[in-house]
């Protein structure tokens, strides 16, 4: 569903399991950290709302929206029950925007399917800064909102798997 018919911020918190006793990893890029610092704090304040502890959240930085594949797979190794991977890219003059975004999103893709844990995906491509400030708690919402609610649905649905 398009963004512009969807609140990112807007999910029912009964349909939302209780965080409580879950670790998550967040890996947030460097770049545009005007976009990724307001992902990051709706994310952060979403998973404590749900009762995610503090001292449960682990948050690693990378330089770049690329980098998050590398970042993301070496949280795998930590003891988190899902990770969430939070970037942003604008799109400029040359193709480097569709090199960046189709390589990350094939990467974290690959981890999601292949790693025992959810990798939740928080990559915002835009064409312009307006749209991403939109994104990141403007007039769509906070995509790090939709992030930190999936993850608790992921790793809920993963306890109830196993």
């Amino acid at each position: 569903m398009a963004t512009k018919y969807h609140n990112l911020s807007d999910y029912d918190a009964n349909s939302v399991p209780s965080g409580e006793g879950m670790k998550v990893g967040i890996v947030v890029s460097e770049w545009n950290s005007e976009i990724t610092g307001a992902l990051l704090n709706g994310a952060l304040k979403t998973l404590t709302d749900n009762g995610v502890s503090e001292d449960d959240i682990k948050v690693m930085t990378v330089p770049g929206s690329f980098e998050l594949i590398y970042g993301a797979q070496q949280m795998t190794k930590l003891p988190l029950d899902a990770i969430i991977a939070i970037g942003c890219v604008i799109r400029g003059d040359t193709p480097h925007f569709d090199y960046i975004c189709e390589g990350t999103t094939a990467g974290l893709s690959r981890l999601n399917a292949t790693q025992d844990i959810p990798v939740i995906y928080g990559l915002i491509t835009t064409n312009d800064m307006q749209q991403a400030k939109d994104r990141c708690g403007g007039k769509l919402g906070n995509k790090g909102d939709e992030c930190a609610v999936t993850a608790i649905k992921m790793v809920d649905f993963r306890r109830r798997i196993k």
